[in-house]
């Protein structure tokens, strides 16, 4: 990694705005950065580095939340289906949700961030499956991800950060715990 990622916190102001459009997502710079923020964390999730370097393990991460009010968002971390590991790796640009589940889930153990080190129990309901639309940096063209579950929180955590929303907003200020109707906690 060439530099340090600085990651921005929830009190600063740049965080709550919306993100613009990449105009051009092939360029140089842009897959620099956004190959920058998923090398970050990769390390992250390296116990030893992290360490090292006083960074907290993430999943994902957002251009705003180092500085760049632009939409891309990156998403990494090993998972395990049916005993098999699965690498769920996502750089995109501009994604956009063109479809989502009726269905609610959310993590029974709350939501966390890099950029918000206040604790904020209670449940964040996103959508049990998503359909993104994007230009993948890795494969350099426009593709269609169908996430479900944990994939699918994670992308739409991100996502969020990209029109100014955090984790915490989706928090019900009267019951932090409520079920709603039609919904899994996970």
């Amino acid at each position: 990694m060439s530099k340090q990622l600085k990651i921005v916190k929830d009190k600063v102001p740049s965080l709550r705005e919306r993100c613009k459009e990449v105009t051009n997502p092939n360029d140089p710079a842009i897959l620099d950065l956004i190959n920058q923020m998923h090398d970050y964390l990769v390390l992250s999730q390296d116990e030893e580095y992290a360490k090292k370097h006083n960074i907290r393990e993430g999943v994902g991460l957002a251009a705003p939340q180092i500085g760049h009010n632009l939409r891309m968002l990156v998403v990494y971390y090993k998972d395990y289906i049916n005993d098999q590991e699965v690498e769920v790796d996502h750089r995109l640009i501009n994604p956009k949700i063109v479809s989502e589940s009726v269905k609610k889930i959310a993590l029974s153990g709350g939501e966390g961030c890099l950029s918000v080190d206040d604790a904020h129990p209670g449940y964040v309901y996103r959508s049990n499956k998503i359909i993104v639309k994007a230009f993948d940096a890795k494969q350099l063209k426009e593709v269609f991800i169908t996430a479900r579950g944990y994939e699918a929180i994670v992308l739409q955590h991100e996502l969020d950060h990209l029109d100014g929303i955090l984790f915490y907003d989706h928090i019900s200020k009267k019951d932090p715990f409520e079920r709603i109707e039609n919904s899994e906690l996970i």
